[in-house]
């Protein structure tokens, strides 16, 4: 295929929330631009985006699939991003190589939570933003309430580009507000309009629109305020320029019309993604990067190679697949770029541009544009590749730690290599990931943003590497403390012909304020501990907390103080006083109040007003402190405080009480004390599990 310069690329991230109709957006795009032969349906497992099997069995985007297209002379790389919750640092990071966002809105849900996730996000790349009204086909769906919707949240910069005609099962076209044309379209067609009259009953409607983007335009640009001011308007010759320069500025987000369902407005959106959004040529770069030298790159073919990678895919057949960005210079088939992360070369074979999950094959690739290469050795996500004599290294993202972990074991055995090498290939892919075994328990913890994330990764392991695991519940991270004070002494002494072992130590324990962890004290004058031995103890006792006085969980936030002791000169040794220290803490635990510590959570919920009652009861069910309540137009948000342990089961009590309209977040805050009947339970259960591995082994 041909070859296109940075002037010739739009490269835009499908954004919003989940079940929007990004996915069917892009479906249509493609299809009325004459990729593929039919119009792809979610429902039907036939998009070009949504291509894993895990996609096409749960109908929801998990991770960003690529596609192009070609419209006159422009090439549109489309980003197709997830927009659920637990899989939305993905469209986070795909927004980041892109030169502006399409964010798809539901016209009879409006503004909903990962819609205000994704606007921020576009705000941290300061990357252009357009609206898409989508499904103003359904009941309900109404252009003028969306759009007040979108202003409220997002401010008087929100202005409609187009309006539609029709209403609800009646839209069948939309009228450009810039150009003052109107275009009729077959529900259900190829996606390509017709030119029609604006309805008369619209075009005083349509007027008023045009003349506000007039005035948002003027409003942006002195020269144009003067043309305004004098002509009373400003002429499509220079409003056009005007509007793509606001545009890329963020002085205006356009908004557009559009029916995933029906195919309509699809040829016009194209037009104005062409038309008005930033090629990579006219925007700022946002990668950051320094290197031994080197500063920013200019996105231009003279300036020495350089590429990104944002996303890899391990692929059973074809090894790994990584998506690079070319930032700067020319990428041809075959080079050989160093990866400036690695300190190593890479030889790019089989230089493609994604179309879903095939790939066309490309000679080169220009600055700006979007590829795919196979089997690099090590290059994997955030890797920068590039000219050898010209080092740079653009900035990696920092994703947020997982909300969950689950532990995983084999079915058959024999698996456990096997586990291992499979999701090593995974972590690969997803950056929210993380997998390493619990020192404490020795299971492998799988952890990740949700239980869902986590499922769906068990069944990757089995349907692309044939690797069957089971799922233990989560392992709540669980902490013992103390809330009193010891004075203890641990002597450890034992002869038994030859040299002894001889280690005696006096301790003072106390409690530390919560996060503090652990200090030691050396108070130790005159020689009662040689000096050599002192590390010991602090060594023993740290062993001992490792693995618990209660039930066998890690003692966090104690200060010890060795403040006296003695020694042989024969028999003691390093060994000795580090037995005599761990005898000493168990000691102290049975004087210093010992107690349970668990993980607070601070979770915050989304949902719609009439549910906010039944939702606060819920979460005081949960020993959740509910600290207080925010509202937005159509919703409310709930503030509270819950301990992890209640909120493992959250996800379908809330889709359940909310008819799937609610959402949440959820981080970590902080540790407190368990109340004692829960305690107690805790302390049982490890018990029972400690006796019954013991009477395993």
């Amino acid at each position: 295929m041909k070859v296109y310069s940075p002037a010739d690329i739009r490269n835009v991230a499908v954004t919003g929330h989940g079940s929007s109709g990004k996915t069917s957006l892009v479906a249509g795009c493609l299809y009325a631009a004459g990729v593929g032969n039919r119009l792809g349906r979610v429902d039907e497992g036939t998009t070009l985006t949504d291509y894993d099997p895990e996609e096409i069995e749960r109908k929801i985007s998990i991770s960003t699939g690529l596609a192009f297209m070609e419209r006159g002379k422009t090439k549109i790389n489309l980003l197709d991003t997830p927009g659920k919750g637990i899989f939305v640092q993905d469209a986070r990071n795909s927004m980041r190589v892109a030169e502006s966002t399409l964010i798809v809105v539901d016209a009879v849900a409006g503004v909903e939570v990962q819609t205000e996730k994704v606007f921020q996000f576009a705000g941290e790349f300061d990357l252009p933003v357009a609206f898409v009204l989508n499904k103003l086909d359904r009941e309900n769906a109404d252009f003028e309430r969306g759009i007040s919707l979108l202003q409220e949240h997002f401010g008087r910069t929100v202005i409609p580009m187009q309006m539609p005609i029709g209403k609800e099962k009646n839209f069948s076209g939309v009228i450009d507000l810039v150009a003052l044309k109107a275009t009729g379209y077959e529900p259900g067609g190829a996606g390509k309009g017709t030119p029609i009259e604006i309805p008369e009953s619209l075009k005083e409607a349509a007027e008023k629109g045009h003349e506000t983007i007039v005035e948002m335009v003027a409003e942006g640009d002195d020269q144009l305020m003067e043309q305004f001011f004098d002509q009373g308007t400003i002429p499509n010759e220079d409003l056009v320029p005007g509007l793509k320069r606001a545009i890329a500025e963020r002085l205006i987000m356009p908004v557009y019309c559009y029916s995933g369902l029906l195919n309509v407005g699809t040829g016009d959106l194209v037009d104005a993604l062409v038309d008005y959004l930033p090629s990579p040529d006219e925007s700022t770069l946002r990668l950051g990067g320094d290197g031994e030298g080197s500063g920013q790159r200019q996105g231009k073919e003279s300036e020495p190679v350089s590429a990104y990678v944002f996303k890899t895919v391990a692929d059973p057949f074809a090894g790994r697949l990584s998506y690079l960005k070319v930032v700067s210079g020319v990428v041809d088939n075959d080079a050989t770029l160093s990866n400036f992360n690695r300190d190593l070369s890479e030889r790019l074979s089989h230089l493609s541009v994604p179309q879903g999950k095939s790939a066309v094959e490309v000679s080169r690739l220009f600055p700006g544009d979007i590829g795919v290469v196979a089997k690099l050795k090590e290059t994997v996500t955030g890797n920068t590749l590039g000219d050898k004599d010209n080092s740079i290294l653009y900035d990696n993202l920092d994703f947020p730690e997982p909300l969950i972990s689950f532990a995983v074991a084999p079915k058959s055995r024999g698996d456990e290599d096997k586990i291992s090498n499979a999701l090593h290939k995974i972590l690969e892919e997803d950056p929210t990931l993380r997998f390493g075994r619990d020192q404490q328990t020795n299971e492998m913890l799988l952890s990740g943003m949700g239980q869902l994330h986590i499922e769906i990764i068990v069944s990757r392991l089995k349907k692309r590497f044939s690797v069957d695991v089971g799922l233990k519940p989560p392992k709540i991270p669980y902490r013992e403390t103390i809330r009193g004070r010891a004075d203890v002494q641990g002597r450890h002494k034992k002869q038994s012909g030859g040299h002894g072992q001889y280690g005696d130590c006096k301790i003072r324990m106390e409690p530390l304020a919560r996060g503090e962890e652990f200090e030691f004290v050396n108070e130790i004058f005159g020689g009662a501990i040689p000096r050599n031995y002192i590390p010991a103890v602090e060594k023993g006792i740290l062993e001992s907390a490792s693995r618990g006085y209660l039930a066998g969980y890690p003692v966090v936030d104690f200060k010890i103080t060795l403040y006296d002791g003695s020694y042989h000169d024969v028999d003691s040794s390093e060994l000795a006083f580090k037995i005599a220290g761990s005898l000493a803490f168990k000691k102290a635990m049975e004087q210093a109040s010992a107690a349970l510590l668990e993980p607070i959570m601070n979770v915050e919920v989304y949902a719609p007003e009439a549910y906010a009652g039944d939702l606060m009861g819920d979460l005081n069910s949960r020993r959740g402190r509910v600290q207080g309540m925010d509202s937005r137009p159509g919703s409310q948000i709930i503030k509270a405080q819950v301990p992890m342990a209640e909120m493992l089961s959250y996800a379908p009590t809330l889709t359940s009480m909310t008819q799937g309209r609610g959402d949440y977040t959820m981080e970590f805050s902080h540790y407190e004390i368990v109340p004692a009947q829960i305690s107690d339970k805790i302390i049982e259960r490890a018990k029972a599990a400690s006796e019954k591995d013991q009477g395993d082994g």
